[in-house]
């Protein structure tokens, strides 16, 4: 007999929207679009496929509100009216697959002005304007760089911040005008809303910096005009860095304190990630240097800031098993799953683990195909 008790298939709603399963694909960059910031048919079919084979949830790649929030010349974006088109198309066969469309915003601040991972993740220079990919000047809340060897960012001024967050609420307006029904802000890795929050990159000493209520504050400004911008009844999602892991840096209470702001600004749920200032912890260096994490290893995040703040949460980082993923939910320390490499390694992950869990019988299957029945 199937067992129909498995929450990682059970339907989850938040605000007027029903997720057909807990399983979300998390937004990666793809590193395939021009310099307009365009998503092609190469993006559509990217996105397509998930929704297809059954994901409750389908986030594009992060779209920054600004041409110089990219990292590379080869992203996606939102700044322009010109983008909505070929992002309404995604949207559309999203939401008729019964997949939910998402779309995540962000604004990569010190870290802009990149090459791509395959060609080296290097600062552009000279060899790349050589080839037509000229550097830029990256923004943050100094001019220090979060990376040594970044080019020194353009320390924002209190004018600068307040453009940007108003540029932040004219892109999310953009997606709202374009059929997603779920948004995320970016605030993690070092980027540049992390990078304002985290006591290791941010010593202003202005409205924008000092204690963590000031460091918080872009965050939190962010959130309000972002909230302003998207439809009361869609939620909205924050994914943060749930901690700096170096000393001094942002914490887990910390990050307590921030969702709980950001859930009085109605925010919905929080996406628990973690590091990324710095290049020392940072994820890539682990691996490169042979350092493994554990399976799973920000779900304790997720499961405190989930019980602490109240807040639904969202559990990413290496879960790669259904029956992890699984227990995630049943022990109650996540709402929802997202899995990134993983469903790049394998697509038809959600298919695999339905039929795992034994949710498939009778061409009934919880999460897949909706309305086929038979």
């Amino acid at each position: 007999m199937p067992n129909r008790k498995s929450l990682l298939f059970s339907p989850y709603e938040l605000r007027s929207v029903t997720f057909r399963n807990r399983i979300v694909l998390s937004p990666m960059q793809m590193y395939l679009a021009g310099d307009d910031g365009i998503a092609t048919d190469w993006h559509f079919q990217h996105l397509a496929k998930y929704a297809v084979a059954g994901a409750g949830c389908v986030f594009t790649e992060v779209l920054p509100p600004e041409a110089r929030g990219r990292n590379t010349h080869w992203d996606l974006g939102i700044w322009d009216d010109s983008q909505v088109p070929a992002l309404t198309r995604i949207a559309q066969f999203i939401e008729q697959t019964g997949a939910v469309p998402a779309a995540q915003t962000g604004h990569a601040g010190t870290k802009a002005a990149r090459q791509r991972p395959f060609d080296g993740l290097q600062p552009l220079g000279e060899s790349d304007a050589a080839r037509g990919e000229p550097p830029w000047q990256p923004v943050g809340p100094t001019d220090k760089a979060n990376v040594e060897g970044y080019h020194p960012p353009h320390a924002l001024a209190p004018s600068e911040i307040h453009q940007l967050v108003d540029d932040f609420g004219k892109g999310v307006a953009r997606l709202a005008a374009s059929g997603f029904r779920f948004l995320e802000v970016h605030a993690a890795h070092g980027y540049l809303i992390h990078s304002f929050y985290s006591p290791i990159s941010n010593n202003r000493t202005d409205a924008y910096g000092g204690d963590r209520a000031g460091r918080m504050r872009f965050a939190l400004e962010v959130a309000e005009s972002v909230r302003a911008n998207w439809p009361e009844e869609f939620p909205l999602s924050f994914r943060i860095s749930s901690v700096d892991a170096v000393d001094g840096g942002w914490d887990l209470q910390d990050s307590v304190v921030l969702a709980r702001e950001l859930k009085s600004r109605g925010v919905d749920i929080i996406d628990c990630s973690s590091r990324g200032v710095g290049a020392a912890n940072s994820l890539a260096r682990l691996e490169k240097e042979g350092k493994a994490l554990e399976e799973g290893y920000q779900v304790p995040y997720s499961a405190h800031v989930r019980k602490t703040v109240p807040i639904p949460t969202m559990a990413v980082g290496l879960i790669t098993r259904p029956e992890f993923a699984e227990n995630a939910l049943k022990q109650e320390s996540a709402d929802m799953i997202a899995l990134g490499r993983e469903l790049l390694y394998n697509p038809h992950w959600v298919l695999h683990a339905c039929t795992h869990a034994g949710t498939e019988s009778r061409g009934e299957r919880i999460g897949l195909h909706p309305g086929t029945g038979g």
